[in-house]
């Protein structure tokens, strides 16, 4: 079968090490790199054959990871940390990435060039890990959330300029010269991107939205995201970064939820293929003569990240325990690491030890970050005992979301308009999220806050912040729907109060079992007003 056998051995692997991992409260990726070991070519057993066409594979992967992330950035997460963000970030890459090639030429042995790769890669924080670890302690809207998000941005967002700068020095006598022709080729080719996407992309999606196909619509998504990565490789520039920028242009327009909704199950798939082609290069004998080696390494980057980022954030004027946190939460190696090792690898400005040791490093750090984290209010409760009252700190205060205590009312039908006049009318903040594009133009019109895309994507809901929300109003007829959005929504927001649509007896007992707080049938409530107009009518004569 070929590479056929080869992709069914990865999911099959991917699928068994995804289960470890979450049986382990690990994150899904490390156990995605730990499948790629196993069907790797350096341990016994099953072994994926086609390597060479699984990398291409996952190149697309790559890709995907990329224009997801461009879907995703969020500027205005930037706006209450803008000056750490935007300053203190770049520093702090800059100061980690030359002490750890510093010292890992100094005390390692590595050459310089390789040195500086693996100092990029550590420089960056994982924003997968930390976003769950956010999430699952529920502070993701705290003061010392917020910079990490926003510092996270900005490591995120320097990817990029790491992938193109970092190929150029393995010619360091020709760096420059080549550096600045790929910075000339890449301001006019993503000028015209930037210029072209703005103008035409938006007009293309709404004549395909129009013909009402979810299908097509998906594919156009993704063509534009490798589309144009393919086009800026074929102009001597990144895949990668033509992707990134593909997904920022469509991050803001107005498709930009239900595209990262739609995309997401492809990104998870191709990027399972990549961490899992990553893991396959991996040699467990290098760890087994290493270990102690790799344990001190480990340990010198949690203690020396955190130091930096914590100091960073206490030089930009947050105290108490934003330090700590900061610095303890971000002092992991982060996921896009292993995009950085893989195109030192193949551009070979890695070699395979160090390799070894970046993934390693990786590997290892995001698995502890959770335990890594824990720590760090009792580490700085315990140092600001010992310490003396400290003058009073500079305030900073969050600006308030732009969606809390609002209803989601999910679709815009015949059902929907009359909710949503009626709530309109009552003074009530209201987000209406509706997935047919028609009548999403019809909500843009009549003024009211709208988003586009399906209320059953976890994406969307997260858009529409179902968890802030007082409440959800489902008013689509379709059984499956509402049955998905309420699964969604509970494990969103185990509290929110649902009001749903029944379209009879048998579906309302079935809302009912999964403790929907109201439910309506529409055609049995009109029924009876018909009979009260009709009683009084008749009464009265």
């Amino acid at each position: 079968m070929g590479i056929a056998a080869d992709f069914v051995l990865i999911i099959l692997a991917g699928l068994v090490g995804g289960i470890l991992a979450r049986f382990l409260r690990l994150p899904l990726l490390v156990g995605y790199v730990a499948a790629g070991v196993i069907v790797g070519p350096h341990t016994a057993g099953p072994t994926v054959v086609q390597i060479h066409d699984i990398e291409l594979l996952a190149e697309i992967g790559v890709a995907l990871l990329l224009f997801s992330l461009g879907l995703e950035i969020s500027f205005r997460d930037l706006k209450p940390v803008r000056k750490i963000a935007l300053i203190g970030g770049p520093i702090q890459i800059l100061i980690v990435c030359g002490s750890t090639a510093t010292a890992a030429n100094s005390f390692l042995g590595i050459p310089m060039t390789e040195a500086i790769w693996l100092g990029a890669m550590v420089s960056l924080s994982s924003t997968m890990v930390v976003l769950k670890t956010l999430a699952s302690t529920g502070v993701t809207s705290t003061l010392a959330s917020r910079v990490m998000i926003g510092l996270l941005v900005v490591q995120d967002l320097a990817v990029i300029p790491m992938l193109t700068i970092l190929p150029q020095l393995n010619d360091i006598d020709n760096a420059l010269p080549k550096l600045g022709k790929a910075i000339a080729i890449a301001v006019v080719f993503l000028a015209s991107v930037y210029f072209l996407g703005t103008r035409l992309l938006p007009l293309l999606l709404k004549r395909i939205l129009s013909w009402g196909s979810r299908e097509l619509f998906l594919v156009s998504v993704v063509a534009v995201g490798i589309g144009v990565g393919y086009a800026t490789q074929a102009v001597g520039l990144s895949f990668a970064l033509g992707a990134f920028v593909a997904g920022i242009i469509l991050s803001e327009s107005e498709f930009s939820h239900q595209a990262l909704s739609d995309v997401v199950p492809l990104r998870d798939i191709f990027g399972l293929l990549f961490f899992v082609s990553v893991g396959m290069l991996f040699d467990p004998g290098y760890v087994a003569s290493h270990i102690g080696q790799i344990a001190l390494v480990v340990l010198i980057i949690f203690i020396g990240k955190a130091l930096v980022i914590g100091l960073s954030t206490r030089a930009f004027g947050y105290g108490n325990l934003a330090p700590w946190i900061v610095g303890l939460g971000l002092s992991q190696i982060g996921e896009f690491s292993f995009v950085l090792a893989r195109s030192g690898l193949a551009s070979s400005s890695l070699s395979k030890s160090t390799y070894d040791l970046a993934l390693t490093c990786t590997v290892l750090t995001m698995a502890l970050s959770p335990l890594v984290s824990s720590v760090a209010l009792p580490l700085g409760n315990a140092w600001r005992a010992g310490q003396k009252p400290q003058n009073k700190l500079p305030h900073f205060e969050l600006p308030r979301l732009d969606l809390a205590n609002h209803i989601v009312i999910a679709g815009y039908g015949r059902a929907g308009v009359g909710a949503t006049r009626a709530l309109m009318h009552s003074g009530v903040k209201i987000l209406v999220v509706e997935a047919d594009y028609a009548l999403f133009g019809d909500l843009a019109a009549a003024g009211f806050n709208s988003i586009f895309g399906d209320i059953t994507s976890p994406e969307i809901q997260h858009a529409a912040r179902v968890d802030q929300a007082t409440a959800l109003l489902l008013t689509m007829p379709n059984q499956n729907t509402v049955h998905l959005a309420v699964e969604r929504a509970r494990e969103l927001c185990p509290s929110i109060r649902i009001i749903a649509r029944a379209v009879n007896d048998p579906h309302a007992a079935q809302l009912s079992s999964m403790g929907i707080d109201a439910i309506i049938q529409p055609e049995t409530e009109g029924g009876v007003a018909m009979a009260r107009q009709v009683l009084a009518l008749t009464s009265s004569d």
